[in-house]
């Protein structure tokens, strides 16, 4: 039987005209996906080859090897219809759609290790900045615009805690992080990220707000308004897809379950696998393999998707007091301060600019800080053992 595996390859190329990389997943190609896609679009190899620059001849026989190389048919042909994609290739190609949406934030991780050996080696003077930031639509255009004025930006998404733990390691100079708007925090937040954050040491740079909501199948099937209607849903089978523990999404499903009364299990319940990242998350319910899950609206619209709007959320930036002022770090400043940082947020679906590049204050940005931290409930003591009596005394 004939061994089918997965051989990764890449490549560094120009872009002569200062575009950014394409949306569809990291910049991660693959011809036998690409060719799907153009046939489902366009319903015929004629049209396919037309819309793609190729010839019939390339594009028919293109076809018939990659159906040789995986022992399956990948089209349908019945005459004066359309070509469409047989059932194998359609779950061929919505597992490669949930897999590069789930592998997203690791394969950007590495095309900027890769693009960052490749700058030293042509210009050591050029700025370097590590970044591990929770997961964001935005911060990738953000790293496109640095590249561009001479900063390269290793960007890594993290959960929120995690990258403020890594901050606090000395593993990046930024971490980015998010949480509701104003007052809306609660302790949830305060519990997770204020023993993260120092007042002094630490220096908050506003970077965006953005709205998140559950991202439903398109036309909303199950006819979802909130946290309580999608808990009442998986309660009779729905399924819902959370995000992965110490994600700062993760933390405003606990925090948006406790203000509504509710208990974050009945949304967990079924046992789906939680996912990494926004991408992944619509990918899921694009799939069919969910019915909603909490994430941002650029995420849902990305996928075609129903979007549900719950709250609004500020994304922040942070580095410690004494890295402010260093080079690369005034150069992000002032690229968030600029006209094309503004322009580049408000085309995205659902985000606004919002004191970005501004340096703030943590007690006046987080309203929670004035609070004491909730300490967690101690484990009863058990009772001491009373001390055996001796013989009476005579």
């Amino acid at each position: 039987m004939t061994q089918r595996g997965v051989h990764l390859q890449y490549r560094f190329e120009a872009r002569p005209d200062g575009s950014p990389p394409g949306q569809r997943g990291g910049d991660l190609d693959n011809p036998l996906f690409d060719l799907l896609l153009a046939l489902r679009e366009q319903g015929s190899i004629a049209q396919a080859a037309r819309a793609g620059g190729q010839s019939y001849r390339h594009l028919w026989g293109a076809l018939k090897q990659w159906e040789q190389t995986l022992g399956q048919p990948l089209v349908q042909w019945h005459k004066g219809q359309a070509a469409r994609l047989t059932p194998f290739a359609e779950r061929l190609l919505w597992a490669e759609t949930q897999a590069r949406a789930r592998l997203t934030p690791q394969i950007e991780a590495l095309r900027a290790d890769l693009e960052r050996v490749l700058a030293e080696a042509l210009d050591g003077s050029q700025l370097l900045l590590t970044v591990f930031a929770s997961h964001d639509l935005a911060l990738p255009l953000l790293r496109e615009q640095a590249a561009a004025q001479g900063l390269h930006v290793d960007l890594r998404f993290a959960g929120s805690v995690d990258a403020l733990r890594a901050l606090a390691a000395g593993r990046c100079t930024v971490a980015g992080f998010h949480v509701p708007l104003g007052d809306q925090g609660g302790a949830v937040f305060m519990r997770q990220l204020k023993p993260l954050l120092e007042p002094g040491r630490h220096k908050l740079i506003g970077c965006a707000r953005r709205r998140q909501g559950l991202m439903v199948a398109a036309g909303n099937p199950l006819g979802l308004a909130g946290l309580a209607d999608a808990a009442a849903a998986v309660g009779q089978g729905a399924r819902f897809v959370a995000r992965q523990a110490g994600s700062g999404t993760r933390l405003l499903l606990e925090h948006l379950c406790q203000a509504g009364g509710l208990a974050p299990a009945g949304l967990l319940a079924g046992g789906r696998a939680a996912e990494d990242s926004h991408l992944a998350v619509a990918a899921a319910v694009a799939s069919g393999s969910a019915d909603a899950g909490l994430g941002i609206e650029a995420a849902a619209m990305q996928f075609g998707l129903g979007f549900v709007p719950l709250v609004e959320e500020d994304y922040f930036l942070v580095c410690l007091r004494e890295a402010l002022d260093e080079p690369p770090l005034r150069a992000l400043r002032g690229l968030l301060q600029g006209p094309a940082w503004r322009d580049a947020v408000a085309s995205l679906p659902g985000y606004a600019p919002a004191h970005s590049g501004e340096v703030l204050s943590l007690t006046q940005a987080l309203p929670w800080w004035r609070f004491r931290t909730p300490r967690p409930p101690h484990a009863p003591q058990p009772p001491r053992p009373s001390r055996p009596s001796g013989p009476p005394r005579t």
